[in-house]
């Protein structure tokens, strides 16, 4: 390990190295780019549980949840029964530059926090939307899902934010009140992923399994409750190593996702944080969006049903059963 150089309190190590073989950049660009987008960045992350995708010199990329035993007593941690894996997990907390500064020194090319605070992980603060691409990452079909997302938002009275995933797709952030407990925001969102498919099923679909979205953007709304998703100007471990970027509904049809990467994204910005800039005030989701949304199955436990059924027939078909 070869030193470097000091910055906001933390040695830095090592910055000459490349992130991987196709980022195009080195842990010294990562670190500069953080610093320099530290206050636009650490508003989205202080006070939420953080998972973080760390790439390490020969080994896979990886996502870590819980700290590592050498983690400075400076830096603010949480401790959460995680149900998946039967333990303690001590998320951090990337409450200001110091620690968002050490986390770029151990290779933590992504932030992805909670949706919903440490003292109430389970109520999220946003309604959120992720649109995917169809298998031709086909971007632009992505876009025009995105406007639908827009109209349907806009049908309900709602407004809602949008910004690049940093890899295919979008991100539409719905700032919400604590009006409505997790259940309804889920159901909300469940219901808005309908309405959008609704006014175009030719171009989107909230079909869960893959093969049932023939060509579709795929509009996903399971992320609700204790989920994750990565922050607004945090970096991505693609080539390139492009950032979850913010976009003005306006002009979306004027970008593409690599249009903003760690070497581009700060000029991009010119001085401003676009994020904060078009993130309304949190909003009261309406009664009657929560109602539609209860009457639509949760997509992950229909998937699971649907394949189990599939399976059974398949398993008739083929006199096994």
């Amino acid at each position: 390990m070869t030193a470097g150089e000091q910055r906001h309190g933390v040695e830095l190590t090592n910055l000459d190295q490349p992130l991987s073989d196709a980022s195009d950049a080195t842990k010294r660009d990562l670190i500069d780019y953080l610093d320099a987008v530290a206050d636009r960045i650490l508003p989205g992350l202080a006070g939420r549980p953080l998972t973080v995708l760390r790439v390490l010199r020969g080994r896979a990329p990886f996502m870590q949840k819980n700290v590592p035993k050498y983690t400075p007593e400076w830096v603010a941690t949480v401790s959460m029964w995680a149900e998946s894996s039967s333990r303690e997990v001590r998320y951090p907390l990337c409450d200001d530059l110091r620690t968002l500064m050490w986390l770029a020194n151990q290779r933590a090319v992504e932030y992805h926090p909670t949706l919903g605070l440490a003292d109430d992980v389970y109520r999220p603060t946003h309604l959120i939307l992720d649109l995917d691409p169809p298998a031709d990452d086909d971007f632009s079909a992505v876009v025009a899902v995105a406007h639908l997302v827009h109209r349907a938002l806009d049908d309900v009275g709602l407004i809602g934010a949008v910004k690049t995933s940093g890899a295919k797709g979008l991100h539409v952030f719905v700032p919400i009140d604590d009006a409505a407990a997790v259940d309804d925001v889920a159901a909300a969102t469940r219901a808005l992923a309908a309405r959008t498919e609704a006014l175009d099923p030719e171009v989107a679909t909230t079909a869960f399994i893959v093969a049932d979205r023939d060509g579709k953007v795929f509009v996903d709304s399971t992320r609700a409750g204790g989920a994750t998703v990565v922050a607004a100007y945090s970096p991505r471990l693609r080539p390139g190593t492009p950032v979850s970027f913010p976009v003005a509904w306006s002009d979306l049809d004027r970008i593409r996702p690599g249009d903003f990467t760690v070497h581009t994204a700060v000029d991009a910005l010119a001085g401003g944080d676009p994020w904060a800039e078009a993130m309304p005030d949190p909003q009261r989701l309406p009664t009657d969006l929560i109602e539609h949304g209860r009457t639509i199955p949760v997509a992950r436990v229909a998937a699971m049903h649907e394949g189990k059924r599939r399976a059974r027939a398949r398993r008739a078909g083929d006199g096994t059963a």
